[in-house]
């Protein structure tokens, strides 16, 4: 029987963890947008709610969103980007977090489920957003929200989409799939969600990172 594959096998996770520390530092480049979109999400999100933070890298928008809801369990596939988070919820002494590394196989499925799930700068990292979608809205209770923002590459300039795959080329940058904020919404529906917030919230002339809010239908 072929052994389960750990998420360092992953060539991805390699990336996210010789990256990680650097990743850390980087200063949020629109402080504003981001801070509109964390508002948006504890508008969305009750404070007794259970959430799931997938792609959580070093907790930051997990320890925000924390004191506004009932508890959130962030994963990653990077141990590194993993043991920062946990350094960060040491340092903010937050009980009501969790942060767990997972490489997607196998995935937690609560009981009962998550009443929401958060991905956030993450679905231009996955290969397959469909069965992605599938595994979302198992983890959710029905009638759970699915809160994203995230690139649309598609919608990008196209030197730096020209660029993209040389950086791939040399390691610079991991895997990454193409899409437009239209095209999103529609595989999202397509998944069995109805989609209840789609916006922009960059604060430059052009952003090409689109929020949306997606309910689970009910069974």
């Amino acid at each position: 029987m072929p052994t389960r594959r750990e998420p360092e096998d992953d060539v991805d996770a390699v990336f996210w963890n010789r990256t990680a520390r650097a990743y850390s530092r980087h200063a949020i480049k629109d402080l504003a947008g981001y801070e509109r979109t964390l508002s948006a999400t504890r508008d969305l999100v009750g404070a007794t709610d259970r959430v799931l933070e997938l792609g959580c890298g070093t907790g930051q928008t997990a320890l925000r969103l924390a004191p506004s809801i009932g508890h959130i369990t962030g994963t990653d596939i990077s141990s590194g980007m993993i043991a920062i988070a946990n350094e960060r919820k040491a340092a903010a002494a937050c009980p009501n977090a969790r942060f767990v590394v997972t490489d997607g196989r196998s995935p937690l499925w609560p009981d009962p489920p998550f009443d929401a799930v958060l991905a956030f700068n993450l679905l231009h990292l996955i290969k397959d957003r469909p069965r992605f979608f599938q595994s979302v809205g198992r983890a959710l209770k029905p009638g759970g929200l699915f809160i994203t923002k995230t690139p649309c590459l598609s919608e990008m300039n196209a030197v730096i989409r020209l660029a993209i795959p040389l950086m791939r080329l040399i390691g610079k940058a991991p895997s990454l799939s193409f899409f437009t904020a239209d095209e999103l919404a529609s595989e999202l529906t397509a998944g069995g969600f109805s989609i209840i917030d789609q916006a922009r919230h960059g604060s430059g002339r052009t952003d090409f990172r689109v929020f949306l809010a997606a309910r689970k239908a009910d069974p």
